[in-house]
């Protein structure tokens, strides 16, 4: 259980007292304020959500209806969870499956949203297809390797070229316990040239889209090696010209089972290195682990709403934030039931509107925030 922290008090009730005030504004989809996709234009913001298409035969949050007018209603921009990923388009070496993501690509153009991509190289041993680890470049495994890279994304970027305003290109590829690279088949074959060349081939096919760096490292003590490698590799990428031209931070808040060991000016430095490299900022995954903090509801909803509230305050200070997507609107369709589930048994409460599509205190400090922030 996470012990008492100034979220518990002091700040919690400030910030349900500005939540408070939000009551005055003009109600939408029974919330009490604007959509949150409106508050994000009116300050030259992007606002949306990752959505996911299910898998294997399941249903995902697409198939309900409900989830579907929600995204309507809250977002102008959509990024699938899952489908744009090389473990679902190429799951099989001779065949590529782009079905669920041309329907999510289709539902977003229908209903006048834009379409982030993600990801076209998770740089990962554990995300990358088992045919994929096996692959033997040839005899010139660098000249194989780029081949090989180049040609994917040359096919997945010219399949939605014009339709994807924005790629994840690389994704994870800092490993939080070296700050290094991590080896996968592709910088074994090829080193830091593999990044070059996915940068490259994304600039050449879908030329008019945004170029992404994604990655997890949080604002939370323990992610100091983290920070420092993903630092070093933006600043590798800017000094050997690659193109890129924006860092996406997940932003999944208490992922290292607090979210009141915060380092704030650490967090603040970091985010200037990056926006003075001039790259622009991105919030690419939002939600709150809740598995450590109480089980009784409400005490848990004031204090994910005030991390979030403090945590947007600061990221929203920075004019060079473009979009913050949440990874999931919905409680019952969030990843984090299964991937970090609670000790006692009760389900997690990590997005902005709970199981039965009501909205929380997050969805209101997300409002609160895109109010009070500067225009871009």
């Amino acid at each position: 259980m996470t012990p008492p922290s100034l979220f518990s008090r002091r700040q919690t009730l400030h910030t349900l007292a500005g939540l408070g005030a939000m009551a005055a504004l003009p109600a939408h989809a029974g919330t009490g304020t604007p959509a949150l996709k409106d508050l994000a234009a009116d300050k030259g913001l992007w606002f949306g959500s990752a959505v996911g298409m299910g898998q294997d035969g399941t249903r995902g949050p697409f198939d309900d209806a409900r989830y579907r007018d929600l995204l309507k209603a809250e977002c102008n921009v959509l990024v699938a969870e899952n489908e744009h990923k090389i473990y679902v388009i190429a799951a099989d070496p001779d065949r590529y499956n782009f079905e669920p993501a041309d329907r999510l690509t289709a539902f977003a153009e229908a209903n006048g949203m834009k379409m982030r991509g993600h990801t076209l190289l998770w740089n990962r041993v554990d995300f990358l297809p088992q045919w994929v680890l096996n692959h033997d470049f040839g005899p010139s495994p660098a000249a194989g390797c780029e081949r090989f890279l180049r040609d994917y994304i040359k096919t997945v970027c010219e399949r939605y070229r014009g339709r994807i305003y924005s790629w994840d290109v690389v994704n994870e590829t800092i490993d939080p316990q070296t700050g290094l690279v991590r080896d996968t088949p592709f910088t074994k074959a090829m080193g830091f040239d593999a990044l070059r060349v996915a940068y490259e081939a994304a600039r050449e096919h879908a030329p008019d889209a945004e170029l992404t760096y994604n990655d997890y490292m949080g604002w939370e003590a323990g992610n100091e090696t983290h920070r420092h490698g993903v630092l070093k590799l933006l600043e590798r990428l800017k000094k050997e010209n690659v193109p890129i031209d924006a860092f996406g931070v997940q932003s999944h808040l208490g992922n290292d089972g607090r979210i009141d060991n915060i380092q704030h000016k650490a967090w603040k430095a970091f985010l200037d290195e990056i926006v003075g490299m001039g790259y622009n900022l991105l919030i690419t995954e939002l939600d709150v682990n809740d598995k450590d903090l109480p089980a009784d509801i409400a005490r848990r909803d004031a204090q994910q709403a005030a991390v979030t509230k403090d945590y947007l305050d600061i990221m929203l200070s920075y004019p060079q934030l473009k979009a913050i997507l949440c990874w999931g609107l919905v409680d019952s369709y969030s990843w984090l039931q299964g991937f970090a589930p609670r000790a006692d048994g009760k389900p997690q409460r990590p997005t902005p509107y709970d199981a039965d599509f009501r909205p929380k205190p997050i969805r209101e400090a997300i409002a609160a925030a895109l109010k009070a922030a500067p225009q871009r």
